[in-house]
């Protein structure tokens, strides 16, 4: 009887780990030529604002006889806030009303306006609907001021003329708006959504207040500011609509005074650009808190509606 033995065990060794060296993190390229290009474009859009903020805080005498790039020796912001807010019985606190009056309903009323164009044009099919949508992209080729006169002549006829249905109705049509609006919900509202939504029964003015309109907050908000925007600096319109100087916005309030500087005596013209360019500093500050606020709504609004076909 024969018996084996069983084969001794092969030693092993243990394997040490194996260390890769790291990959170097390319470091992006740096163009000195680009760089000195974008701090050029960035220094002239501040530049204006940054001699507005300096101007602001100088008296009547110090605008003229002062560098215009750096303060005074003695400034007096809050001295020119309190003389442009008293003046003339606070006038300029009734334009600024005016003006959050206009480009707040048109704002509001504009994008809600564009949402539903523009998620009709892109979810429903209808007669002629390709000929409406290029009828629109023709709009937007169409400047506003070329508008104004047969607007005026318009409302002239309907009794609207000097009254604020003049500024609000007209800022409401936007036609660059529709077009974001009909890009962007043609992906940001799914189909099964609305599919789902009509087999439970939902109508069709409960699927776009309960469902789209949410999804399209983003493109919402994009076509909000910039009707805001558009309507708060719109001078000409209110420049042919308005003869009330109660019903003046900020723009033509602002312009009333620079004549009146321009056309007064030494000491009331360098009063008037004083207050001037104080109104307009505080102008351009609720437009500067509403960018603040809903950035993070309208830079998206922008990217999605840039790449959505």
């Amino acid at each position: 009887m024969t018996t084996t033995t069983p084969p001794a065990p092969v030693a092993t060794t243990p394997t040490e780990p194996v260390h890769t060296a790291p990959a170097k993190r390319q470091r992006p390229r740096r163009s000195t030529p680009l760089t000195i290009a974008m701090l050029a474009v960035l220094a002239y859009f501040l530049l204006p604002l940054f001699w507005l903020l300096i101007a602001s805080t100088k008296s009547a005498q110090d605008l003229f006889n002062s560098f215009g790039l750096w303060f005074s020796h003695a400034p007096q912001l809050l001295t020119n806030v309190r003389k442009t807010f008293t003046q003339d019985d606070g006038v300029f606190v009734h334009w600024l009303l005016n003006t959050v009056l206009y480009a707040g309903v048109s704002a509001i009323g504009a994008a809600l306006l564009a949402a539903a164009g523009g998620y009709g044009f892109a979810k429903f099919r209808f007669r002629g609907d390709r000929a409406a949508f290029n009828l629109v992209l023709g709009a937007v080729m169409v400047p506003t001021t070329a508008l104004a006169i047969p607007t005026y002549l318009l409302f002239a006829k309907a009794g609207l003329v000097n009254t604020p249905w003049a500024i609000i109705l007209p800022s409401l049509v936007n036609p660059f708006g529709l077009y974001l609006m009909r890009v962007y919900a043609q992906d940001a509202v799914p189909d099964s959504l609305l599919e789902a939504a009509r087999i439970d029964g939902a109508g069709e003015a409960r699927i776009f207040f309960r469902i789209a309109l949410r999804l399209l907050g983003p493109g919402l908000v994009t076509v909000l500011l910039f009707t805001l925007v558009a309507t708060w600096n719109n001078y000409f319109l209110p420049l042919i609509m308005l003869n009330d100087p109660d019903l003046y916005p900020i723009t033509i309030g602002l312009s009333s005074w620079a004549a009146q500087a321009q056309n007064g005596g030494a000491g009331t013209s360098s009063d008037m650009l004083a207050l001037v360019v104080t109104g307009s500093l505080i102008s351009i500050l609720p437009l500067v808190v509403a960018f603040l606020m809903l950035q993070r709504y309208w830079q998206s609004g922008l990217a999605t509606g840039g790449v959505k076909q």
